[in-house]
């Protein structure tokens, strides 16, 4: 007997409901045959059959919401267990040597539907123990771990490092036991290579898929399948759909085409090309969409820190004994915009088509720099929260963006941006908006600097701040309103306390 299990559904993701059955107990299933449909927060998953056989009991009814790994039915080995003939060597390997199960691209978010195998921590023929991690994919976004979704052997790679793959796509095959499963690996690899197109009519596709075709009015003959054999999933529909004419999407990739200037011989041959990152390329699109979209403007204004300073300086100590953590600028410049944003609400607005839509909570941005990129992880609900949990809040996230750990929904929902590029030694910037918001403060080096102070020549630390702002939304009286009510809390914190 074989378990049917709901796979792996993705960081944060922790539970499914059960939409819909495709097999009902008593139906004869072949390996891969789709049995049901699952539905998450964010994305629909449909459930392979990991064995031949007959679907004796189902345990998870249509309607119940189900944990990862929770056991959604059961195959029994049986008459009329026959397997497609489509793949008759991947069939008959799990009986020589045990149950095998695919490994597939776990959820990789809303909006991200395909990513990069940028390391793989294990070999084929190695033992695995469930989620045990096998490798690691890297979206536009985040990076992603996957673990095994069974204990066995490694048997086949299908998705080598370096290669890009889709969201539904099977990564590798983890065999129940060590009995060489690899002879069976050639042909299930050729299969999809030799029936995604002539014999794609004896393959049947995903019920969903089907189902939307009819719907969108959509030929099959149109859509590329990436299940097995060429099967045609749901999220090949989805993506046919979406796809634009042929003509526009041949001409698109021309203005990043625009040959190279000449290089010299000798210049090239000490020249390096490496591949952008699916980051990279995602931080250059962004930046560049927020610049043609938003009428960015900058402000600019000058803070004195000697009052924050010394209220760190001395406190510290006690506040890093009793809290935990460190007491840095952060906070301070976190409390302070929260402040400024109660009294001029358009800087934590966005533009909705023709609409303003106010926040009235603060989800406050703090863009890190990591080894792979510029990332912006979000602290929900900052304006509730003490000196303290933002530190902490802060100090969590960025070791979690500097480790690659940080899912999608750590880095979405943001009303307003924090960028410090003093910590690198920038005097001075113009940070560039991070979509849809409509503000940004960039903070800069604190350098000590002559200040005439009730008529005397002082010597003061001074740091230049810079607010990005969209002109749409925000006037400059309201930008610059903001900006002075941030130097005034830096300046006088106990403004902070007496909320003024």
């Amino acid at each position: 007997m074989t378990e049917v299990r709901v796979p792996t559904l993705g960081e944060s993701v922790t539970e499914a409901t059960v939409a819909t059955w495709f097999k009902k107990p008593g139906d004869a299933v072949a390996v891969d045959e789709m049995l049901c449909e699952l539905e998450t927060d964010k994305v629909t998953v449909e459930v392979p059959a990991p064995s031949a056989g007959v679907l004796g009991e189902i345990v998870a009814a249509e309607g119940e919401t189900v944990g990862v790994d929770a056991l959604l039915a059961t195959i029994n080995a049986g008459e009329g267990a026959a397997p497609a003939p489509a793949a008759p060597a991947a069939v008959e390997a799990p009986a020589a040597g045990g149950d095998s199960v695919d490994v597939m691209v776990p959820t990789l978010g809303e909006s991200v539907t395909e990513a990069t195998v940028s390391s793989w921590f294990k070999a084929v023929g190695d033992t695995v123990a469930q989620d045990e991690m096998l490798c690691e994919l890297e979206t536009d976004k985040v990076s992603v771990e996957v673990p095994a979704p069974a204990a066995g052997v490694l048997a086949e790679i299908t998705a080598p490092e370096g290669s890009t793959v889709d969201a539904t796509a099977k990564l590798a095959v983890i065999s129940g036991s060590g009995a060489a499963p690899a002879p069976a690996a050639p042909a299930a690899a050729q299969a999809p290579a030799t029936a995604t197109t002539p014999a794609r009519g004896d393959v049947e596709n995903a019920p969903s898929a089907n189902k939307l075709m009819a719907e969108k009015g959509i030929d099959a003959a149109n859509v590329a399948g990436s299940g097995r054999d060429g099967r045609i999933m749901k999220e090949d529909v989805l993506k046919a759909a979406l796809a634009p004419a042929p003509a526009p999407a041949a001409s698109a990739p021309a203005p990043a085409a625009a040959p190279r200037a000449p290089v010299a011989a000798e210049d090239a041959a000490r020249e390096e090309r490496v591949k952008m990152t699916r980051l990279r390329q995602t931080i250059a699109r962004r930046l560049k969409d927020s610049q043609n979209t938003a009428a960015m403007l900058t402000t600019y204004n000058e803070v004195d820190m000697t009052e924050v300073m010394a209220l760190r300086n001395q406190y510290k100590g006690d506040f890093e004994k009793k809290h935990g953590v460190r007491l840095g600028f952060m906070s301070f410049f976190t409390k302070a915009c929260v402040h400024a944003l109660k009294e001029v609400p358009e800087v934590n607005a966005e533009i909705d088509g023709t609409d303003i839509v106010y926040k009235n909570f603060v989800h406050m941005g703090v863009a890190a720099g990591t080894p792979t990129g510029l990332v912006v992880p979000v602290i929900r609900n900052a304006d509730g929260m003490s000196f303290a949990e933002i530190e902490k809040a802060i100090a969590e996230k960025g070791k979690r963006a500097r480790d690659g750990k940080l899912s999608m929904a750590e880095m979405q929902g943001g009303t307003f941006t924090l960028s410090n590029g003093g910590v690198y030694g920038s005097l001075m910037s113009s940070p560039i908006l991070n979509p849809p918001q409509s503000g940004i403060l960039g903070m800069h080096k604190i350098q000590d600097r002559p200040m005439a102070i009730n008529g005397q020549v002082v010597i003061r630390p001074m740091m230049y701040l810079a607010l990005s702002y969209d002109h749409r939304i925000v006037d400059g009286k309201g930008a610059v309103t903001f900006l002075v009510r941030v130097k005034e809390a830096l300046e006088d914190p106990r403004r902070l306390l007496m909320d003024l």
